[in-house]
């Protein structure tokens, strides 16, 4: 009857309005049961929202649609990982208001899945040196590392690592009650002249493990204040200046707008930008995408990392610990092939260096299995005992995902993406560094960066293993020491300007209103696909060329993305869109950037320009980005231009400059 259709429509508009507003909608999914004008009937919801305003014809919710919450503090860190609670512990413990805002749980971030350890020049098992490790350091970034923050890194790791057994970290022990240090690939004693060094210290393989659990402890402890499950959407930047961010709370769909004197980023890295990584699926380098739409540039993304022991078809990671304790390679012949490579460290060499050697054993017909494309690593001649004690994890891991038993069996393995080398370009000190008008370095007030999402660079072209998580407790210590200089607790803060963080919401609205035909599914496997077949471990003009051509075109259909559920609350669909956008406009500057870089450097390896090039090629790629469906100045997706590599160290006295060299394991 016409009322009964009168009494539907009705409820399908308090619906609509209702979700315009923000709210889930409070009608169950079996639809409304009505019984108007004596009889009972079934009334068939639509089956999206989108549905529903197609069906009105209602227009789009404007962007002041949405409401904000304002907050105010001292200092925010944006991710919740290792870099981001060491940053909050110490921002807090020195008196100021911080804010630490994570899409995660922070013991989920993925600090939890780094297994080998830490390296310091502790010399708990040899006579050990900081200056060694400073020197194993620059080597292993084929001389692209900055020197200075390579020197404050490793001068600072001792006692880092002290300060994380003080915390309460459970290191593993030696005999005699010291913290365990094992060997680590690309370690080496006296300037590597003494041969190999044990460096990196341990908790069995889940040091990362260890390490998150112990700072979100602490950081809870000094009373920091967690907003978890924020998804930050984009930075508030006036005038140059970052002035806080604007973030959306997963549980009930809320904005947010944060305002604070410094903002740190420690959102990690973009693995999942390639189909096979080591990275959780969260890893989606989102802080990198902030500083992008930001307007800010980006340094060094074409060096992406290779681990050679990922697992074959599942890309789980095998902790170089495991070759560390004792394991080694071989190929389908059985030959122990690393000593062609690395005659000196053999399995022990750095890890761009035995990806490539594995690569080349397969390519030229020595893989193993039925169609000879994987490697295999051999623990099963090490005592189960031993194996046991400091490998746990691992055996679990190939047991679940490789079907073996390692101490009976070898473990099927190949290079798998790792850790992104590049990021956002930073000083030893973590501030944020953008050029200026004559290409100088310039610092970004309010605005620092640690971690995978950060460039310090001490890295460079190819990160030594162990140094990673050194990496985020250093600068995440590093970033409250240094603003400290220019902020203080409490200190005032103007206004935020009447339309702070619009952009971060008309970005916000635009796509949760996609309409296109292409689902965030297919263009998320489509990148991954041309990031792992055109920028892989071994790299070419033509494919590159390729490569540039098919990512940009990716980048493009974001332009036809369809975002089926339009709702505020706990909305996947919607926040795999955002990611994907994250997502790809880092893999768009990875490979413009690789295509530019004729000469090969630690991770960058080119086939048709296979040896390093230091007159051309010892600078930094600094790369910005256009929005999809838009071109720079150049009519490109992408500018590039360079800053100089910092070979000077923070003092001379203590540490000269390494010189260049040819670098061998």
């Amino acid at each position: 009857s016409l009322i009964f259709e009168v009494h539907v429509v009705l409820i399908e508009m308090l619906k609509t309005v209702m979700y315009r507003r923000g709210f889930s909608s409070i009608f169950g999914s079996r639809g409304l049961r009505s019984s108007a004008v004596g009889r009972s009937k079934e009334f068939e919801q639509p089956k999206t929202l989108q549905d529903i305003h197609d069906l009105l014809n209602l227009p789009k919710p404007k962007v002041r649609a949405y409401p904000m919450i304002d907050h105010t503090f001292d200092a925010l860190v944006v991710g919740g990982g290792g870099a981001g609670l060491r940053a909050s512990i110490g921002f807090a413990e020195a008196g100021y208001e911080v804010a630490c805002i994570s899409k995660l749980f922070p013991t989920r971030s993925h600090t939890v899945a780094a297994q080998g350890g830490i390296n310091a020049a502790l010399g708990n098992m040899e006579k050990d040196d900081w200056r060694w490790h400073m020197y194993d350091t620059v080597k292993g970034s084929d001389w692209l590392g900055d020197q200075d923050a390579i020197h404050y890194m490793c001068k600072e790791a001792p006692n880092a690592v002290k300060e994380l057994e003080a915390y309460g970290v459970p290191f593993s022990r030696t005999e005699d009650g010291k913290i365990y240090q094992r060997a680590f690939g690309g370690q080496s004693l006296e300037f590597g002249k003494g041969g190999q060094a044990h460096r990196c210290a341990a908790a069995a393989d889940r040091t990362g493990h260890a390490i998150l659990h112990t700072l979100y402890k602490t950081a809870v402890n000094a009373q920091a204040t967690f907003f978890i499950e924020y998804f930050v959407v984009d930075l508030i930047m006036e005038d140059g200046e970052c002035r806080g961010c604007v973030a959306l709370c997963l549980e009930d769909g809320t904005f947010h707008r944060f305002r604070a004197n410094v903002t740190v980023i420690a959102t990690g890295g973009y693995g999942r930008a390639y189909f096979s990584a080591t990275s959780a699926h969260s890893c989606t380098g989102d802080g990198n995408a902030m500083v992008s739409r930001a307007g800010l540039p980006m340094e060094d993304l074409e060096f992406v990392q290779f681990h050679p022991t990922g697992i074959y078809g599942a890309g789980c990671l095998i902790t170089e610990g495991a070759r560390g304790e004792g394991g080694f390679l071989k190929n389908r012949n059985g030959e122990r092939f690393m000593e062609r490579y690395a005659p000196s460290a053999k399995d022990l060499a750095s890890r761009d260096v035995v990806s490539r050697a594995m690569q080349m054993e397969i390519l030229q017909g020595r893989g193993c299995g039925p169609d000879k494309d994987h490697i295999h690593l051999h623990l099963d001649h090490l005592p189960p005992s031993l194996l046991k004690e400091r490998l746990p994890s691992i055996m679990e891991t190939a047991k679940v995902f490789a079907r073996v038993d390692m101490t009976k069996q070898a473990v099927p393995v190949l290079p798998t993406v790792h850790y992104n080398m590049g990021g956002i370009p930073t000083n030893y000190k973590g501030e944020v560094l953008t050029l200026d008008g004559d290409g100088n370095s310039k610092v970004v007030p309010g605005l620092m960066a640690a971690g995978e999402a950060a460039c310090a660079s001490v890295h460079g072209a190819n990160r030594l293993g162990a140094n990673s998580l050194l990496d985020i407790v250093v600068f995440g210590r590093a970033a409250p020491i240094f603003a400290s200089e220019k902020y203080k607790p409490g200190q005032k803060q103007k206004p935020l300007k009447p339309d702070a963080g619009q952009f971060a919401l008309e970005n916000f609205d635009r796509m949760r209103w996609k309409k296109g035909s292409t689902k965030v599914a297919d263009i998320r496997v489509q990148m991954q696909k041309c990031m792992q077949t055109y920028c892989g471990v071994f790299r070419e003009d033509k494919l590159l060329k390729e490569g540039v051509k098919k990512i940009d075109e990716v980048y493009d259909s974001l332009e036809d993305l369809r975002v089926i559920d339009r709702t505020l609350v706990w909305n996947l669909d919607l926040l795999d869109a955002l990611t994907l956008e994250n997502l790809l406009i880092n893999a768009v500057q990875t490979m413009h950037s690789a295509h530019n870089r004729t000469e090969s450097r630690g991770a960058h390896s080119r086939d048709d320009f296979p040896e390093r090039d230091d007159k051309n090629w010892m600078k930094h790629t600094i790369s910005w980005v256009s929005r999809y469906n838009e071109r720079l100045d150049n009519d490109r997706t992408v500018k590039i231009a360079y800053r100089p590599v910092n070979s000077q160290t923070l003092d001379p006295k203590e540490m000269e400059t390494v010189p260049p060299g040819k670098r061998v394991y």
